[in-house]
């Protein structure tokens, strides 16, 4: 799907208006809740082994004891989806700095959003897979996660960070040091060579061509890392730190392995879309970050007290969580929204 994107849908670089945003996050969205119709047949069916120990016994899963037929992988799905999903809103933010500061032409953004979430899905699969061992064999650790989740949810709510300028960053700053960077952006390309075709090319296509003096320092032929290279690794960067309060997330509902990664992969996949979507929005959202971190907390609490809250609300445990994690977020985005409309009168 990725290659698709890419190579037919998006091979020519252009800036992605919100209409064309709209309709893509609507189609990831759409395709996203309707893969749980999948994962609810291939429960139900044990399609590819789904659900099933590799003896043919019924699997049962190290986050609840349970064993999860069409039904409670389905909700298990919906459930991780969604928190997957709601987290990324604030990744979005972050990103949005990271262009501005390092002022990404718009028509370059998807490509470094494409390259950098193809890397997240590799670094998520490392650690689900990491993640999903731990909690079998040491169950203890869901309490480690839960505790976790609870911490960063009070530190969400309670303090006011400044994320600075990541132009700024000690990252920037290592990579500046250790490898040579380019002055000026060259088209699309991460890596130049100096002296070549690429290292002539303008910024933009629009734009005249402007002298770099970093390239005409460097010996004919040496590589060089573009700024753009640098906005993929901060966004790389910034996944990874994300990752660091998802992950643990999904595990509150679930330690099954393929639901783990599916909820999150279809997440990630309409990250793009959802940037073009709400990037120049997100400050509208000020109730979101709320929403957010109580979003954490709830799940995080889960994790810890899942004993009792199970034998509270028994085999509707995962429902009653999915939809209290829509209407915390369904809460946020309207007083957002109504404390907006009030300012303006």
């Amino acid at each position: 799907m990725l290659a698709l994107d890419l190579g037919v849908f998006h091979r020519k670089s252009h800036v992605i208006h919100i209409k064309e945003a709209l309709m893509w996050s609507a189609f990831w969205i759409t395709l996203g809740l309707l893969f749980s119709i999948v994962v609810y047949f291939g429960y139900e069916q044990h399609w590819f082994h789904l659900g099933l120990n590799p003896d043919g016994s019924a699997a049962m899963d190290p986050a609840d004891k349970l064993v999860n037929d069409g039904k409670l992988a389905a909700t298990k799905y919906l459930t991780g989806y969604v928190v997957e999903k709601s987290l990324s809103v604030d990744n979005i933010f972050v990103i949005a700095m990271v262009f501005s500061s390092l002022a990404v032409r718009p028509r370059y953004q998807h490509r470094v959003l494409f390259w950098g979430i193809l890397g997240a899905l590799i670094m998520r699969g490392v650690m689900i897979g990491i993640g999903a061992s731990l909690v079998t064999n040491f169950h203890w650790i869901l309490y480690v996660f839960g505790a976790f989740l609870v911490f960063t949810a009070i530190k969400m709510l309670v303090t006011d960070e400044d994320e600075g300028n990541p132009a700024d960053n000690k990252l920037v700053a290592w990579i500046s040091r250790r490898f040579p960077v380019t002055r000026n952006y060259h088209g699309k390309h991460f890596l130049v060579k100096a002296d070549s075709a690429a290292s002539r090319e303008a910024a933009d296509p629009d734009e005249q061509q402007q002298a770099d003096e970093a390239v005409e320092k460097a010996r004919s032929g040496k590589w060089m890392l573009t700024p753009l290279a640098i906005a993929l690794v901060l966004v790389e960067v910034t996944d990874l730190i994300f990752a660091v309060d998802s992950i643990p997330a999904i595990f509150a509902i679930t330690a099954d392995p393929f639901l783990v990664f599916t909820s999150n992969v279809f997440a990630i996949l309409g990250l793009r879309s959802l940037y073009f979507a709400l990037a120049g929005m997100i400050s509208t959202f000020r109730y979101l970050k709320p929403a957010l971190s109580l979003i954490l907390f709830v799940v995080g609490v889960k994790m810890l007290a899942l004993k009792w809250i199970k034998m509270w609300l028994g085999e509707s445990t995962n429902l009653v969580v999915l939809g209290l994690i829509f209407g915390i977020l369904a809460v946020g985005v309207i007083a957002s929204i109504c404390s907006k409309k009030k300012a303006a009168d």
